[in-house]
């Protein structure tokens, strides 16, 4: 066939070898870790697996981690971009097993954007820090040219002390074990989307916005070792998170659909909206991967405290399929839960 004619068919760029970079590079699915591994990881000569790094300095265990916030918009029912950087950063120290020391922020703000707003997200900032009882240490501000930003972005760092005896990593996943969540699931995507949207429902949906220091403490204690994994299921949502242990660990997870906790408002608003509420994000909580024998003391533990109280076993570590989730349907079907190019809901966090 000529080049050139109407009928041609030429094969198209893959989708991972875009030269410039999209909204879903950022979004938490396949395109975001390929430009980690083949971009950022090789260039900076390092690799990451965890939501922080450990670092042991004269004998003590420490966790470090950075996270930048760029959720639009700033505020939304359950909280704003202040208080969810603390959070946010909270949580991934505690997904290290550690309990937080201090941390560090730096405001990017665009030329225009109100001080008094400037003000509402620094001091819910410094509130959220208080409630948890960790400092902001230390900090930097910049301002960009008008256009240029979109409002103001918020970036995080913390370091926090790892407790002896405690080791999670998401290598550490093996057969047999368990997958417990602290509650509800895509609280937090769905409330940002129906601000962004306009969308209104007949109640109102909160953002699951929380410190869960004090919980995962807490489990870390009843558990006595048998925690292996821990991992805060953000951007991606519960199906990106679990697909990263599976793939690190080499093991399979079997997902229980009829055990997913999802609100009934959520769950109509994600098939309103066409989603899967295994891929939206959330801010709020913490999915553990333990030993079976310990189960029962760890639900117990959650379920005393206020941010576990609608804990559940969602699923296991299994032999079959390794580095593959799948989900048992209400039915009895299954079928594979895969990681997303991009992001349903683009900056969420």
């Amino acid at each position: 066939m000529e080049r050139g004619s109407p009928f041609q068919l030429e094969c198209p760029l893959p989708l991972d070898e875009y030269p410039h970079v999209l909204l879903a590079h950022g979004g938490g699915g396949r395109l975001m870790h390929m430009l980690l591994e083949r971009l950022f990881f090789p260039a900076l000569g390092s690799s990451g697996d965890h939501d922080g790094a450990l670092l042991e300095v004269g004998g003590v265990r420490l966790a470090f981690t950075t996270d930048a916030f760029v959720v639009s918009p700033w505020r939304f029912p359950g909280g704003d971009i202040g208080s969810l950087a603390v959070h946010g950063t909270v949580n991934d120290l505690a997904a290290c097993g550690a309990r937080p020391l201090a941390l560090a922020t730096a405001f990017i703000l665009e030329e225009g954007f109100p001080v008094e707003s400037v003000w509402e997200v620094a001091r819910s900032a410094g509130e959220a820090a208080t409630r948890v009882g960790v400092p902001v240490v230390t900090g930097d501000t910049k301002v960009v040219d008008r256009g240029k930003g979109d409002g103001i972005f918020v970036i995080t760092t913390g370091v926090g002390v790892v407790p002896e005896g405690v080791d999670v990593a998401p290598a550490r996943a093996r057969p047999g074990d368990v997958i417990v969540i602290n509650g509800f699931i895509a609280d937090h995507g769905i409330a940002i989307m129906s601000v962004r949207e306009g969308l209104a429902f007949e109640t109102t949906l909160q953002s699951d916005s929380a410190p869960l220091h004090d919980l995962v403490a807490a489990v870390l204690e009843v558990a006595r070792g048998q925690v292996h994994v821990m991992r805060d299921p953000t951007r991606g949502g519960v199906a990106t998170a679990l697909n990263e242990i599976a793939r690190v660990a080499g093991v399979g997870i079997e997902l229980d659909e009829a055990s997913l906790p999802v609100r009934p408002e959520v769950q109509g608003a994600c098939e309103l909206l066409g989603l899967d509420p295994l891929y939206v994000a959330n801010e709020g909580k913490m999915l553990f991967v333990i030993a079976p024998d310990v189960a029962e003391h760890v639900l117990e533990a959650m379920r005393g405290h206020p941010l576990g109280q609608d804990a559940a076993v969602i699923g296991r570590v299994v032999d079959e399929h390794p580095g593959r989730v799948v989900m048992r349907s209400r039915i009895g079907g299954r079928r594979v839960v895969d990681v997303l190019s991009g992001e349903q809901l683009p900056r969420i966090c």
